[in-house]
């Protein structure tokens, strides 16, 4: 059990610091690999601090990041610990128009990010961004989201004397506390509309040192990341638990060159998605070498001491072909909402199919009717700005997960379905299909629409074409068709929906994106069982009645 008796994040950093001062702390290509100290992180996390509080940042203001995975990503999270302010990471995918929802629903008057990609996005949106928000970027930028200039980052800041930064500390140590807010995270909700998950200090420093303890982590590792900092998963699995434990932490180039970057850092542990794990099974398998005993070590730099999967289900296939080949695979589970660890496999507790046990501090039961809940130090606080959706997710104490399980006798959980309406891909995305049908029956030429991809690398539709709409259409393209069976596979009648479902979900993310869809011959009805009476999709029915057409969309072959 860890003896830390640390309340915060900004106690874990100060107390590593304090006692690995010159040990090598992260690891960054920079043409090539280089490594910083512990002592040398700390001193642009002071800079950074010392900044954010020039620039007018206040002790619970929140402070906007849209970025990709870099070393600037985690000086600021950092910094804006030790200024005491709130971190409000925003996934680096989203569009302009999601991007601006959070940073207006959380209030940030100061936003940092990456490059003159993620500033182009704002100018579409920049009339309803806050009037005084402030625009940084860790690369020079001239794009500017209206009148309004992107400053840069490494421009603007200055050195921090030592005063300054002792003060700081001191501050931060005094005042910071496990109830204090630390950082609001924006989550697909079930009906699209994302809410904002706040998490305190004590919930991600307690996650930190349970992850630590139930997965049997040590000072010596070196943990390649390129799972997305701005998701709860790497930030606390990641990131934290190597300022926790002092282990070393690499930063992927890229999520394209992760394999490479293995064969140049040789990490000991390796966070990743079912996605990421089963595109590596297959490369070798298509290589030749699924059938040689060292392969899956080397590919992942020879040093591996046990590879971690969440996010999403892991197929028993994949888990055992790493574990025939000595490279253990070990599934965890949880939840934005619960920072996120619930449960955690580890070397010497792992079970085919089971997504561990719970971590120290941390209780689960099933309910009634087979719902996953969880209690302890790990759950979040609530909703920002929404008590109605706090109250329904966490009652009685208990935080109400959404899906199904059962425990057995030796406290192993398995999952065995899911009772909100979310997709959660391979990848690990979690997806709200209400909002995208809602978005897609917005076209007339679109009845009804179903929209597919739990645990698969890309989402699917199934599309009930409204026939005199179609009609309409093929007579004005003058597309000949024989019959109206033939009309809902004739390329012409394709391309026109793959443009109408493009337009549709032009406002969305690239992985709320339909890839491919089907043109369904007939509606779904109550009288089938695909509707209910309130005419709310039956979506187990439908995917039941509809197999082969799914499995088809999905057939690599």
């Amino acid at each position: 059990m860890s003896t830390s008796t640390a309340e915060t994040i900004v106690d874990l950093f100060v107390d590593r610091v304090r006692s690995s001062e010159t040990a090598p702390a992260l690891w960054i290509k920079r043409g090539e690999w280089t490594s910083l100290t512990w002592n040398e992180v700390s001193q642009d996390v002071y800079r950074t601090a010392a900044w954010l509080e020039r620039c007018g940042v206040q002790p619970g203001d929140r402070v906007v990041q849209l970025s990709e995975n870099r070393y600037e990503w985690i000086i600021v999270d950092l910094a804006i610990h030790l200024a005491r302010a709130i971190h409000v990471p925003i996934h680096a995918p989203l569009t302009g128009e999601q991007v601006a929802y959070q940073v207006r629903d959380s209030g940030a008057r100061m936003m940092l990010l990456s490059n003159a990609e993620q500033a182009g996005k704002l100018f579409a949106t920049s009339d309803v961004l806050p009037d005084d928000l402030r625009v940084f970027s860790f690369e020079e930028c001239q794009a500017a989201p209206g009148s309004r200039p992107v400053e840069w980052f490494w421009e603007a800041r200055a050195d921090c004397d030592p005063a300054t930064a002792q003060r700081l500390q001191d501050a931060s140590l005094a005042h910071l506390n496990g109830d204090s807010l630390a950082t609001i995270l924006y989550t697909s909700g079930t009906t699209g509309e994302p809410k904002g998950v706040m998490l305190t200090h004590r919930n991600l420093v307690s996650n930190t040192l349970g992850t630590v303890d139930a997965f049997g982590l040590e000072g010596d590792d070196l943990r390649l990341n390129f799972l997305p900092l701005s998701h709860i998963f790497a930030r606390t699995c990641d990131l934290y638990t190597s300022i926790a434990t002092g282990a070393q932490l690499a930063l992927a180039e890229s999520r394209e060159t992760v394999v490479a970057d293995c064969a140049a850092i040789r990490p000991t542990i390796l966070n990743g998605v079912p996605y990421f794990f089963d595109k590596v099974m297959r490369a070798l398998t298509e290589a030749g070498k699924a059938d040689d005993p060292e392969a899956l070590r080397d590919i992942l730099g020879g040093r591996i001491r046990m590879c971690c999967s969440g996010g999403a289900a892991l197929p028993d296939h994949v888990f055992d072909f790493y574990t025939e080949r000595d490279v253990p695979l070990l599934q965890g589970y949880g939840l934005t909402e619960s920072s996120p660890v619930i449960t955690l496999s580890s070397p010497t507790q792992v079970k085919r199919g089971a997504v561990g046990r719970t971590i120290p501090d941390v209780e689960v039961k099933i309910a009634d009717d087979g719902e996953i809940l969880t209690r302890g130090p790990h759950v979040m606080s609530g909703y920002y700005k929404d008590d109605a959706a706090t109250t329904e997710l966490l009652r009685g104490g208990w935080l109400h997960t959404g899906d199904l399980g059962k425990i057995d006798d030796d406290g192993f959980l398995f999952i065995t379905g899911r009772k909100k309406e979310l997709i959660v891909t391979s990848g690990g995305k979690n997806i709200a299909p209400v909002y995208l049908e809602s978005l897609l029956t917005e076209d007339p030429l679109i009845l009804q629409a179903v929209v597919l991809g739990d645990d698969k690398k890309f989402l699917s539709a199934l599309i009930v074409p409204d026939p005199e709409g179609l009609r309409r259409e093929i007579d004005a393209r003058k597309i000949a068709v024989m019959s109206a069976a033939a009309a809902l596979k004739h390329n012409d009648v394709l391309k026109l929906f793959g443009e109408r479902i493009a337009d549709c979900l032009q406002s969305v993310s690239p992985y709320e994106q339909v890839r491919k869809f089907t043109l369904m011959d007939r509606g779904f009805t109550v009288e089938s069982g695909e509707l209910t009476p309130k005419l709310t999709l039956r979506r187990e029915q439908i995917v039941a009645k509809c197999r082969s057409l799914i499995d088809a969309m999905y057939d690599e072959s």
